[in-house]
């Protein structure tokens, strides 16, 4: 995520028009550094009701925007880490077998064949902080 300087929190109606979608706009967008494409809105996949109806709804409303808010607050915290080149914890905790999977599908199948190996090795679960620059017991 670089050079993206505001992310807002934005309403969106939905079709029925008795809910609205939450989703996060980047000004000026960012590229992915996957896909390759620039991302301009996220959709969080939050509704909240249009008019609530009853105090229950209005709570409802209430929560789901301070959670809405608290996504938004992490999105701005990543980028801002990204742009002035801050160590991001948080990325440390990501699923480093995801992305390696993500990177071997696109390899060729030596890549699939040392993912499915090192799967194995790691029981199915390894996180980027788990992972060392360094191959223990082998010497260059």
């Amino acid at each position: 995520m670089s050079k993206c300087k505001t992310v807002t929190l934005r309403l969106r109606k939905v079709k029925n028009g008795t809910q609205y979608s939450l989703c996060l706009d980047y000004y000026p967008g960012y590229r992915d550094n996957i896909t390759m494409k620039v991302i301009t809105r996220e959709a969080l996949g939050i509704y909240i009701f249009a008019k609530p109806a009853n105090q229950q709804e209005r709570d409802f409303n209430a929560r789901m925007m301070k959670k809405a808010e608290i996504l938004r607050n992490r999105r701005y915290e990543s980028i801002f880490n990204e742009n002035n080149g801050f160590f991001d914890k948080a990325k440390m905790k990501g699923d480093f077998l995801a992305y390696f999977k993500g990177v071997a599908d696109r390899k060729n199948i030596t890549w699939q064949h040392v993912y499915k190996h090192f799967e194995r090795f790691v029981n199915g679960k390894c996180t980027f902080e788990e992972v060392e620059p360094q191959v223990h017991g082998i010497s260059a």
